[in-house]
């Protein structure tokens, strides 16, 4: 990584090796957030892949990226230290207006928020340039920061909705939920479409016979089954107040509010009175939604976000504690905030697990993975997690998807470990480029 004396980034080369069994060929993405973070005239990416007598890597969480984001930002604050800027002035003097890779406008873009107001709630201006400058007792404390960003795809994906004459609704789609709340996010997708309480909606998932749905991965499930909730809950709507003939009043001009069609003069019919009027004990409608990939296509759609982070470190031990985190994302409409805020506080804690106690440990002889439980895998207990803060900035995106949304479940993971490392440096002036950040890596 070079630049001039202001700053401003010159060439970027960034070379991965990735392995995978002999068996079948799986490769993770490590260089792509290298060609798409910064603005960059000269970029070379190179991945090589070598096939090992070990089991094909799996996906999982942010796979690809977060290893590459630990690159890029470790290089970017080493530049920072060399060129005597701060790493957030730095960041800002190579920010992207437009898509590095192709010089596509961004559908939107509001990472310039997140750094300002995220270093603004983590006191950023106060922090002391030189390492080994701030000390706690026998601690020393470090700050430092990163950023992220993740791909936010839309899929085709089917859902089916039915409204039923006992006034509840049900909804039901193939895709799975395993752990993000996609009941819960569906669910509300749901009732304000439909203008029905959510404790009156039955969410159905995760069985082959319900209607086709991508896996649950890439942080895309929302944006492709929530978009095929939405749009099928217009179309069953549509066709149940064609069955009302409820006089002169057109659909377009109706309301939606507690299970009834309302028109602008206040005069109602509920969907529980048309499906009796019909002896009709449901209504129900499977949708599609096909995304639109020619507008998609016309520009650069990522979510984005700024990572601050405290770390103290007993250098006589070795011990290292991150005390404080503030994360803040850029991510389009948030639909299920509690969820998403659960999502981010979840990838803070695996990017602290990266960063310090995960570790695969392989036997060379056999290629068989020596810790496979958690005995001796270890990741994060509440007392390795203190004070994390997350949250979202405003981001109003018209492109992206008709909910508005972007991906964030991997999002809140892909900038920690960079910047948990960043901080041990400021602390220690000791820059480690290799994960997890053991004790013994000390010594």
């Amino acid at each position: 990584m070079s630049a001039d004396k202001s700053g401003k980034l010159t060439a970027i080369i960034h070379e991965s090796i990735n392995n995978s069994s002999t068996n079948e060929g799986s490769a993770e993405n490590i260089v792509g957030i290298t060609r798409t973070l910064y603005a960059c005239p000269n970029v070379k990416t190179e991945s090589k892949f070598v096939l090992t007598d070990m089991q094909t890597p799996l996906a999982m969480r942010a796979p690809g990226t977060v290893s590459g984001a630990f690159a890029l930002e470790s290089a970017l604050d080493e530049l920072a230290y060399e060129l005597k800027i701060d790493p957030l002035e730095l960041r800002l003097i190579n920010y992207a207006e437009v898509s590095p890779e192709d010089g596509k406008p961004f559908s939107s873009k509001e990472l310039r928020k997140c750094y300002t107001e995220a270093a603004k709630k983590f006191g950023w201006e106060t922090r002391k340039p030189e390492p080994r400058s701030t000390k706690d007792g026998n601690w020393l404390v470090g700050w430092g920061m990163a950023t992220g960003t993740w791909g936010s795809a839309w899929l085709p994906a089917s859902a089916r909705i039915t409204i039923k004459a006992d006034g509840t609704a049900m909804l039901e789609s193939a895709v799975t939920d395993i752990g993000p709340g996609t009941y819960t996010t569906l669910s509300i997708i749901a009732s304000k479409n439909l203008g029905l309480p959510i404790e009156k909606i039955k969410a159905v998932l995760g069985d082959s016979t319900l209607p086709n749905a991508p896996i649950q991965g890439g942080s895309f499930t929302t944006a492709s089954v929530g978009t095929a909730v939405q749009e099928g809950a217009q179309i069953v709507l549509k066709k149940l107040f064609e069955m009302a003939k409820f006089g002169d009043y057109k659909f377009e001009d109706m309301k939606v509010e507690g299970g009834k069609f309302v028109a602008k003069d206040g005069k109602s019919i509920s969907f529980v009175e048309i499906l009796q009027k019909n002896n009709l004990p449901q209504i129900a409608e499977t949708h599609t939604t096909t995304p639109n990939t020619g507008e998609r296509n016309k520009y650069a759609i990522a979510s984005h976000g700024a990572q601050f982070v405290e770390v103290k470190v007993d250098e006589e031990l070795g011990i290292i504690k991150v005390t404080r985190v503030v994360e803040l994302t850029a991510a389009g409409k948030i639909i299920n905030p509690k969820g998403a805020k659960s999502q981010e506080i979840g990838g803070v804690v695996w990017g602290i697990g990266m960063a310090l106690t995960e570790e695969t440990q392989v036997d060379h002889r056999f290629g068989r993975i020596m810790n496979p439980n958690f005995a001796s895998y270890y990741i994060p207990g509440h007392a390795d997690v203190q004070g994390v803060e997350t949250g979202f900035v405003e981001e109003i995106d018209t492109i992206v998807n008709p909910l508005g949304v972007k991906g964030l479940g991997e999002l809140g993971m892909v900038g920690i470990p960079a910047a948990i490392t960043n901080a041990i440096y400021h602390a220690t002036g000791k820059r480690f480029r290799n994960l997890p950040v053991t004790p013994d890596k000390f010594f």
